[in-house]
């Protein structure tokens, strides 16, 4: 459901009324795309995702490469998990 005009956002009209709520883009796009993974059900708020422990290392690894995380393809659950909370500290 990719937008050819942003390949990153995954749900364009989640993502388009968020930013008309007030939302940046950063934050917007991750909430949309969250609400496109059928996985995941964050809420506009933010939610309460389940653990990363609980995650497969595919979503984990979707979440880092969404995020631009260096490094994430030779990253074990653990180490992609560690760079998921670092980044999340570091933004």
């Amino acid at each position: 459901m990719a937008q050819s005009g942003n390949p990153s956002i995954k749900d364009r009209d989640t993502y388009d009324a968020l930013r008309d709520d007030g939302y940046d883009k950063e934050s917007a796009a991750r909430i949309a795309n969250a609400k496109a993974n059928d996985t995941m059900s964050p809420s506009k708020k933010g939610g309460k995702a389940s653990p990363y422990e609980e995650w497969t290392r595919e979503d984990l690894y979707e979440r880092a490469q969404e995020l631009e995380i260096d490094g994430r393809s030779d990253m074990t659950k653990d180490a992609l998990i560690e760079a998921l909370r670092d980044n999340r500290s570091g933004s």
